[in-house]
């Protein structure tokens, strides 16, 4: 299980990011669109990292809301 943070970007599309694998991003035109891209992302990333025989890194983030 992975915290992924959805957000609007500034070409129209959704992005989805998983924080705890550097790098692993995707988007979709749709919310629903990039967290289905975003999962298939994850699992390539951690399919990758297993046959190089590389620890998958543990999730380790917290997610909050700050009011400001």
């Amino acid at each position: 299980m992975r915290q992924v943070v959805v957000y609007p970007g500034e070409d129209g599309y959704w992005v989805a990011e998983c924080p705890s694998l550097s790098g692993c991003i995707s988007q979709g035109k749709t919310k629903e669109e990039a967290i289905t891209n975003v999962k298939e992302a994850i699992e390539g990333y951690v399919a990758s990292l297993e046959e190089d025989g590389l620890p998958v890194p543990t999730e380790r983030f917290e997610a909050m809301v700050v009011a400001v």
